[in-house]
């Protein structure tokens, strides 16, 4: 049968339950990290509250920039509508119009030989016009809706 009487030992100074415990260095350098980084976060000194001011200051600056983009992006719109109506529609334009933006009278004309056009680009993919043809005239022409006529 064992005893249960202990050995003595060079650790009989230090009582039992702290010789139980035994932590690491490194775990103690984490913890004082930890510890030391969380008592930081009472002592900031920024004021987290805004003065009123400031803040009607902040709102009117970001509602500024806000309408500035606002009328940017209608101007935008508006350009481009009126744009897109001084363009010439393939599909309703006259041979004197589709001379205007560019065209020989016999590209004009076969042109309107090949009409309806669901867009522009099928003046390459029926090979009515070369490529360089089409990218001269692209930004002047336009495809509208069908009419039901």
């Amino acid at each position: 049968m064992k005893s249960d009487v202990s050995k003595p030992n060079s650790n009989d100074s230090i009582p039992a339950a702290a010789r139980r415990v035994s932590i690491p260095p490194l775990n103690l350098v984490v913890m004082a990290l930890l510890a030391s980084s969380l008592s930081l976060v009472g002592c900031t000194t920024d004021d987290h509250r805004q003065n009123p001011d400031e803040l009607r200051q902040k709102t009117a600056q970001a509602t500024a920039e806000v309408k500035s983009d606002v009328k940017a992006v209608a101007e935008g719109v508006r350009d481009g509508l009126s744009r897109d109506k001084q363009r010439v529609d393939l599909n309703t334009a006259t041979k004197d119009q589709l001379i205007g933006i560019g065209l020989t009278r016999s590209q004009s004309d076969h042109v309107i030989a090949h009409r309806p056009y669901a867009n522009s680009h099928e003046l390459l993919t029926r090979h009515v016009l070369s490529e360089d043809e089409y990218k001269a005239i692209e930004p002047h022409v336009r495809v509208d809706a069908p009419s039901n006529q």
